[in-house]
């Protein structure tokens, strides 16, 4: 029986992985020939101001390792560097393929280079078909019973759960019709990082393991802890997370295969991280819904334009981790050195940022945008605008987080500030959370001085809740705000 289509292209994106793949199974199993293309893509790489990228150098160590996978399955994955928006038409057109097949893309920008590739095909008579892969659920849905999208995540979680079943967990059996690959008759070299003009970052050296084999290695070891998930997530000392966003980024793990394992375990380390999951999509169908959001907009649209001071020198305190708060150091001194920030430190750092230091979130969005190797512009919108109260489900405006009290619940004895922060690291466990307030004789017997040796805080954290609970009480677009005025430390 002959099928659709004699030729077709598979166009790899945030899906580096070749099993469980939507557009490669439905491209296999409906073409006598398929041909596998990747893209670096200039129109998004050219607009990155460092050049040691972690995340381009993760992007080729786990394109090179699925273009070895395909070539051992008898295809091969033609490797371009341009912009994709032609490269992709280009390609199409010399291969003289009948059809081209994707997954899905969320943000803005690339759904509308998409609709152009879209309608280049179109007019070369070449078909466009593209997939759901990266969520469990997309779009529309998970709607309400009004047929209307969530805003508060709880019932839209228990919607998901209401809703998921086997089919929708299931993995797409590729290797079924794996030998449907094919090669390019042209010998296809792989660009180097160097000749599409990024060095070498400090990868190897954070020991981050990447493509399928580093994703499923980093699985496997969650899943002899994921019980202790619950309690040890919190704590940044701890191994206690998954360490598997910048795979969920880049596709090399499959969401189908975590949700599933997720779902099948009974504790409540696995119902947890499920939880985390479903936030993953319900951020997803927020951006999808109001993609207002991708320009910079707040989602609550009375807290668009709040009159942040936005003091730059306090900015670049911020960035560089020298606040003078312990935690909110380590934490930016974390990612400024691995590209990883723990989930709990982004909340502590994210609220320090906009409600201790009154600098608008959008300028913190953007910095963990430009240093994050697992950046996804749906979460991390979603966590900056929780973290200052202008995004849907978000924390209130009158909670903010006290930086010292964060320090002393989720690392007590203070060995992760000790492993970033090492100026402090013969401070004694009380003394590590506020260590301006070490007496000067015991100053000199740690050989610290405070204002030298490490900053004084550059803000009064007491000082700065008032003026920032005023700030939203008045700010807000002259909108009547209410919230109890106690125990909003937290």
């Amino acid at each position: 029986m002959s099928l659709p289509y004699q030729k077709s292209l598979v166009w790899f994106r945030r899906d580096l992985r070749d099993y469980d793949h939507a557009a490669l199974f439905h491209a296999l199993e409906s073409s006598d020939q398929v041909y596998c293309a990747f893209v670096f893509d200039t129109d998004i790489l050219d607009q990155l101001a460092d050049k040691a990228d972690r995340r381009v150098e993760f992007i080729w160590e786990s394109v090179q390792e699925l273009k070895s996978a395909l070539v051992a399955k008898g295809g091969d994955l033609i490797v371009l560097n341009g912009s994709a928006q032609s490269e992709i038409v280009q390609l199409a057109r010399v291969l003289d393929v009948e059809a081209v097949w994707t997954n899905h893309d969320y943000e803005p920008s690339a759904i509308a280079r998409d609709h152009e590739v879209e309608a280049q095909l179109y007019k070369d008579g070449i078909s466009f078909h593209h997939y759901k892969d990266q969520v469990i659920f997309e779009k529309d849905e998970i709607l309400t019973l009004a047929s209307k999208p969530y805003s508060v995540f709880t019932p839209y979680k228990n919607m998901w759960l209401k809703t998921v079943a086997d089919f929708h967990l299931q993995p797409y059996p590729v290797d079924t019709y794996m030998h449907h690959l094919a090669k390019s008759t042209d010998i296809q070299i792989m660009p180097s990082l160097e000749s599409m003009g990024f060095k070498r970052t400090n990868l190897a050296n954070m020991r981050l393991p990447t493509g399928m084999s580093g994703g499923l290695s980093l699985f496997d070891d969650f899943k002899d802890r994921i019980q202790h998930y619950k309690e040890a997530r919190d704590f940044p000392a701890v191994k206690g997370v998954s360490y598997l966003s910048v795979h969920l980024r880049f596709g090399t793990v499959s969401i189908r295969h975590l949700a599933r394992i997720a779902m099948e375990g009974s504790n409540s380390g696995a119902q947890t991280w499920l939880n985390e999951l479903i936030w993953r999509d319900f951020y997803v169908q927020i951006l999808h819904h109001n993609p207002r959001v991708a320009a910079g907009h707040a989602y609550k649209s009375i807290f668009d334009q709040l009159p942040f001071p936005n003091d730059l020198d306090l900015f670049k305190a911020w960035c560089d981790g020298k606040t003078g708060y312990p935690l909110v150091d380590a934490a930016m001194r974390q990612l400024n050195s691995t590209g990883f920030m723990h989930n709990r430190l982004r909340m502590v750092a994210a609220s320090f940022l906009v409600k201790d230091l009154l600098v608008d979130w959008r300028w913190g969005e953007r910095y963990f945008a430009q240093k994050l190797i697992d950046f996804d512009f749906s979460a991390n919108n979603g966590g900056w605008q929780w973290a200052a109260s202008t995004g849907c489900d978000a924390q209130p405006w009158f909670r903010i987080f006290n930086p010292i009290t964060q320090s002393e619940r989720f690392d007590a004895a203070g060995k992760f500030i000790r492993k970033y922060v090492p100026e402090l690291a013969l401070c004694d466990h009380k003394e590590i959370h506020a260590p301006w307030l070490i007496s000067s004789i015991r100053q000199q017997q740690l050989n610290l001085q405070i204002g030298q040796d490490y900053p004084e805080p550059v803000v009064d954290h007491a000082t700065q809740r008032a003026l920032t609970l005023q700030l939203y009480k008045t700010g807000a677009n002259d909108v009547h705000l209410s919230g109890n005025f106690y125990e909003n430390s937290v």
